[in-house]
C-alpha cells in the first residue's frame, strides 16, 4: 500500500456515532450529588449506571460526545480473552467469560455470539495440541456451557472458510464468542443511567476539582458552551480513559496516580465478506493475534500494540500499522481484493512496564486516596467486556463513603445491573 493511500485511510474516521448521546434533560450545573463521573466512555456510563441504580445521586459530565474515543474504535468482540490464558490471567477469563453470558441476557439486541475460527499452520508458532489444550481450558472457565465449547473441523470443511488460505494448514478449530457496536453499547449503558436517574451533560470541560481542607464534598468547576458552571460532589470517580492524569492533575489536594504506557491499536475496513464468522489468526511477523471481522458488509482487521506519546485526542493510525494489518489478512486470505477503505485508531491504559504491551496484564485498576473511604477513584485500564463487573468494583469501594446521612440520594438499590435489560435506542445501527 503507498503512503498516499495511508494518509487518506488516517482521514476516515471509524464507525460513526450515533447522531444524538443520551443526555439527561436537566443539567448538573449548580446541583449537589453524591457521585460525579468524569468521562462517558464505557467505563464512566459502566459506573454512572451502577452508582444510580444503587440509589446515589450521579453526575456525568463528558468533554465530547459519548463514546467517541476508545469506546468505539475497539475490536467490538465481547469475549473472554482466550489469548491472556498464555500470561496466566485465569481470574480475568473467568470474569470475562461470565460477563460475556450476563451481557448476552440483558442485551440480546446489542451482543450475540458468533463463530471463531483459529486456522493453525505448519508455520504456526502454537501447535494443534497447544490450542486444543487453550481451548479446553477456555471452556472449562466459562462453566463448559454450550457457548463455551469448542470443535475442530474436518478437513472436508476447510474450503467453505471464506477462502482461508489452505495451503499448510494443519487443523482449524472453531469455538464461539460475542460480537457487539462498541458504541451502540456504551450508550444504551449511558442511556440506562439516564433513566434511573443520573444527570448527564455532554460538551461539559472540568477546570478545577477541589476540596478544601476538612470539607466533605469536591467542588468541581467546569464549561459548557461558553458558560462556566459548578457542582458539589461527595466522591469522584475519574473514568477519562486515556486522559486519566490528566484530570487527576486537576484536583487539589492531588489523588495518587499510576504511571501509565499509552498503546495505539489501530484497524482497518477492507471490502469483502466473511459469512463463516471472526478468524482469528497469528502475525507471521511477531507472533501477535490478528482478527479478521465481519463488519456491516466488510471486513475490520485488527489490532495492532504501538506506544503512543502525545494529546490522546490525536491517535491516528500510522502507513506501518495499516500495512502490517493488510499484510497478515492477506496472508490467510491471498484472494482479498481491494483497497483499505477506512482506518482508525484507539488508544489502551496499560500499566508502565518495559516489555511487549502484548504480554501485560489487562486488569483494570483503581486507585484511590484513603483505602476505607475513598472520595476519589482513579479508573486505569479496564475491558469492554468486563465494564460492569468494574462499575460493581467501583460501588463496593465508594459504598463506604456514602453510607453516612449527608448523601443527596436514598442509597436504596432501585435496580441490578446484572439483570436490567438496555434499552433499545432509535437509529442505532447494530447489525445492518
Amino acid at each position: 500500500m503507498n503512503g498516499a493511500d495511508s494518509q487518506k485511510a488516517e482521514k476516515i474516521p471509524g464507525p460513526d456515532p450515533a447522531p444524538d448521546t443520551p443526555t439527561s434533560e436537566a443539567r448538573a450545573a449548580g446541583t449537589d450529588v453524591d457521585v460525579l463521573v468524569i468521562g462517558g466512555g464505557i467505563q464512566g456510563a459502566g459506573a454512572a449506571q451502577a452508582a444510580a441504580a444503587a440509589g446515589f445521586k450521579v453526575a456525568l459530565l463528558e468533554r465530547r460526545e459519548a463514546a467517541i474515543g476508545t469506546s468505539s474504535r475497539s475490536s467490538k468482540l465481547i469475549h473472554g480473552g482466550l489469548r491472556y490464558l498464555e500470561s496466566y490471567q485465569f481470574s480475568l477469563v473467568r470474569e470475562s467469560l461470565a460477563e460475556r453470558q450476563t451481557l448476552l441476557q440483558i442485551a440480546p439486541h446489542l451482543v450475540r455470539l458468533v463463530p471463531f475460527h483459529i486456522p493453525v499452520y505448519r508455520d504456526t508458532r502454537r501447535s494443534p495440541l497447544t490450542i486444543r489444550a487453550g481451548l479446553s481450558l477456555y471452556a472449562a472457565l466459562g462453566n463448559l456451557r454450550r457457548s463455551a465449547r469448542f470443535e475442530a473441523l474436518p478437513r472436508r470443511q476447510w474450503d467453505g472458510l471464506d477462502g482461508l488460505q489452505t495451503d499448510g494448514l494443519r487443523a482449524v478449530f472453531r469455538y464461539q464468542d460475542g460480537q457487539t457496536d462498541d458504541a451502540a453499547l456504551c450508550r444504551a449503558v449511558l442511556a440506562s443511567a439516564v433513566d434511573l436517574g443520573a444527570l448527564v451533560e455532554v460538551g461539559a470541560e472540568v477546570h478545577r476539582i477541589e476540596r478544601p481542607d476538612g470539607a466533605s464534598r469536591w467542588q468541581v468547576r467546569y464549561g459548557n458552551n461558553g458558560e462556566e458552571s459548578s457542582l458539589h460532589a461527595r466522591v469522584v470517580i475519574n473514568a477519562a480513559g486515556p486522559w486519566v492524569n490528566r484530570v487527576a492533575a486537576l484536583a487539589t489536594p492531588g489523588p495518587p496516580i499510576r504511571e501509565i504506557d499509552l498503546v495505539g491499536g489501530t484497524h482497518i475496513e477492507l471490502p469483502g465478506e466473511l459469512k463463516r464468522g471472526i478468524y482469528y489468526t497469528e502475525a507471521p511477523s511477531d507472533q501477535r493475534a490478528v482478527f479478521s471481522i465481519p463488519w456491516r458488509g466488510h471486513v475490520m482487521v485488527g489490532t495492532t500494540e504501538t506506544p503512543f506519546t502525545g494529546d490522546p485526542a490525536t491517535v491516528a493510525p500510522t502507513e506501518d500499522e495499516i500495512d502490517y494489518l493488510l499484510a497478515v489478512h492477506r496472508r490467510y486470505f491471498p484472494d482479498s481484493l481491494g483497497e483499505v477503505s477506512a482506518a482508525w485508531a484507539g488508544l489502551r491504559v496499560l500499566p508502565r512496564a518495559s516489555g511487549s504491551a502484548f504480554s501485560r496484564p489487562r486488569d483494570v485498576t483503581l486507585v484511590t486516596e484513603s483505602p476505607e473511604r475513598p472520595s476519589w477513584v482513579s479508573v486505569y485500564g479496564g475491558k469492554l467486556t468486563g465494564y460492569r463487573h468494574t462499575a460493581e468494583r467501583i460501588l463496593r469501594r465508594i459504598t463506604p463513603t456514602l453510607g453516612s446521612g449527608e448523601r443527596v440520594g436514598t442509597g436504596r438499590r432501585i435496580a441490578d445491573t446484572r439483570t436490567l435489560r438496555l434499552p433499545d435506542l432509535e437509529r442505532i445501527r447494530v447489525w445492518d
